[in-house]
């Protein structure tokens, strides 16, 4: 049934264009300030995350900040997978959960990989990214 003040409504409601959703997923706010007051640009390269592991973590010390740094630390992560890795793009899962999918198919949970570094420094962001860069 189409009723012409409601427009078509048939489409499916989803999230923006591939580049809506890679600049909001790229916005970090909390990963970045806090990289800032350390001293640390955040400029989407592969350099900046060898100089977020090189971050004394004091984050580890505030259970409420925690969390939402590391899913910054994974959304920083995948942004810069998306900059820097030829054909790797954001895919959201269907239980919304944002992940990078390669050229290959291949698809990473960059979001658990930035709360394990948040919660033990382990494996490093640079770490990961040399791994995905060369898969």
């Amino acid at each position: 049934m189409k009723i012409p003040f409601l427009g078509d409504r048939s489409k499916k409601p989803g999230f923006p264009d591939a580049e809506g959703i890679a600049e909001l997923l790229s916005e970090c706010e909390l990963l970045r300030s806090q990289a800032s007051e350390e001293g640390v640009q955040l400029d989407d390269s592969a350099a900046s995350l060898e100089e977020l592991d090189q971050l004394v973590p004091r984050w580890r010390d505030d259970e409420e900040i925690l969390p939402w740094l590391g899913n910054d630390a994974g959304l920083y992560l995948g942004t810069v997978i998306v900059h820097t890795v030829p054909g790797a793009a954001w895919e959201i899962w269907p239980n919304g959960q944002p992940v990078i999918r390669l050229a290959s198919g291949r698809e990473f949970d960059v979001v658990a990989s930035g709360q394990e570094w948040a919660s033990s420094g382990v494996p490093e962001l640079s770490q990961l990214y040399a791994e995905v860069a060369e898969a």
